[in-house]
């Protein structure tokens, strides 16, 4: 039996399919070997801008383990960026963090656990990055980390926020995460963070972002490539080729 014959036969069972647009994933599609030497690239947004903010001190040890690793790193300082709606996009800090989410393959949020939830300079962070521009997607498909810090014992509700956001912008986040439990125990007077099963995690979540950066930077249109979409924008050609000739 050939395969297009097995392919009809299936999709003879789902009469709602458009046929054309219906692609079965093969281990195929997964065989692009790995062609870039460039670094990778992350970016790197936390939700606080207290002076001796335990979320920057974390977010900066993540930057030196991405950089030991071999990535480019840049962290968004959220410092004078708007409250969402209430300036233009066309904000220069604004245009600094969208410009920041376009060029990164991954990246890593970290905020502080305020009322039981992540700080509204974090969310206003994620808020000022679109889905789209235009025909660009600056968040779709690529890697995210989350990790917060507690002034307190340990909680994941901040993590567990982020991760939904993450998802809501169509990334890969990644399953470790990174939970900082009475913050300013951890930190020297340097900034930097002492050894413990904390520090651990972080470099377990830095090490997992790495690699599943580098295992889906050259796939990851594939693994965001959606057959609804493929079959919106048929449509959507199809109208207008139509348009034309009318």
């Amino acid at each position: 039996m050939s395969v297009q014959y097995e392919m009809a036969d299936v999709l003879a069972g789902l009469p709602n399919i458009a046929k054309e647009h219906f692609h079965v994933p093969t281990a195929v599609d997964f065989s692009v070997v790995t062609s870039s030497k460039l670094a990778p690239k992350f970016l790197l947004l936390y939700g606080s801008v207290r002076e001796k903010s335990y979320s920057r001190l974390l977010t900066m040890e993540a930057a030196r383990l991405l950089e030991a690793m071999g990535g480019e790193v840049k962290i968004f300082d959220p410092r004078g960026l708007p409250l969402p709606d209430s300036e233009p996009d066309t904000h220069p800090k604004v245009q600094e963090l969208r410009n920041l989410a376009e060029w990164a393959e991954g990246m890593v949020w970290c905020s502080p656990e305020r009322h039981g939830a992540m700080t509204g300079i974090m969310k206003a962070q994620i808020d000022w990055i679109p889905l789209s521009i235009g025909a660009v997607r600056p968040t779709q498909g690529k890697t995210l980390a989350v990790m917060e810090v507690s002034g307190g014992s340990q909680s994941f509700n901040a993590v567990n926020q982020m991760r939904i956001l993450g998802r809501w912008m169509r990334m890969i986040t990644i399953p470790n995460q990174s939970s900082v439990a009475k913050a300013f125990l951890e930190f020297d007077d340097a900034g930097r963070m002492k050894p413990s099963s904390y520090y651990e995690r972080v470099v377990d979540v830095m090490e997992e972002l790495f690699k599943f950066t580098l295992l889906t930077r050259e796939v990851s249109p594939f693994l965001v490539d959606r057959y609804s979409e493929r079959r919106e924008s048929a449509e959507e050609l199809s109208k207008r080729v139509n348009q034309k000739a009318i």
